[in-house]
């Protein structure tokens, strides 16, 4: 069960933070085509992703089942850099800090956190301002991705960057299953 988050303890939750495993590939793609706000990749993205960037991603799980994620990467051209590609809970769950406890998780051993959203996704963007906010780091944000540059119809997206976090001193990697 995660119980700890940087910064000091949280309430006990009814669900535990660890790293993606292969088999969790599908259920993220679920998860991902549940949110109604997440691009979906194809499921065979999600399965890569669990096995190639596992280190650096969580999942939520409550009795067993895959209720969120988020995957995330470090940028090759920045290594002190976690980007955060996707964060999805399952719409029973939302509400409940399991977003903010996976990425909690996540932000320890890096010395920023990267992500992009559009401006419609204000659940994220509350989400990332208060990581910020509760961390006491910096949160900037800039246009990245205009409409124009992508092939299809697509809203802006826009980098926040958060950090920097002071030097790391413990593992990026959630606690619990591996």
């Amino acid at each position: 069960m995660f119980t700890e988050r940087i910064g000091g303890p949280v309430p006990a939750a009814p669900f535990s933070v660890g790293r993606p495993r292969i088999a969790d590939g599908s259920a993220l793609w679920r998860l991902a085509g549940g949110t109604g706000t997440l691009d979906v990749n194809s499921s065979y993205a999600y399965l890569l992703w669990a096995r190639d960037f596992a280190a650096t991603s969580a999942v939520a799980r409550l009795d067993g089942e895959v209720i969120g994620f988020v995957t995330g990467y470090t940028r090759p051209d920045a290594p002190d850099t976690l980007f955060v590609w996707q964060v999805g809970v399952a719409m029973r769950h939302r509400g409940r800090g399991v977003a903010r406890a996976m990425l909690d998780a996540l932000v320890g051993g890096t010395r920023y956190v990267e992500t992009t959203v559009t401006a419609s996704n204000t659940a994220s963007i509350r989400l990332f301002t208060a990581v910020a906010r509760d961390h006491g780091v910096g949160h900037t944000r800039e246009p990245l991705f205009t409409t124009g540059v992508f092939p299809d119809p697509h809203e802006a997206e826009e980098l926040h960057r958060l950090g920097p976090w002071p030097e790391p001193n413990h593992p990026r990697t959630p606690p619990g299953e591996t």
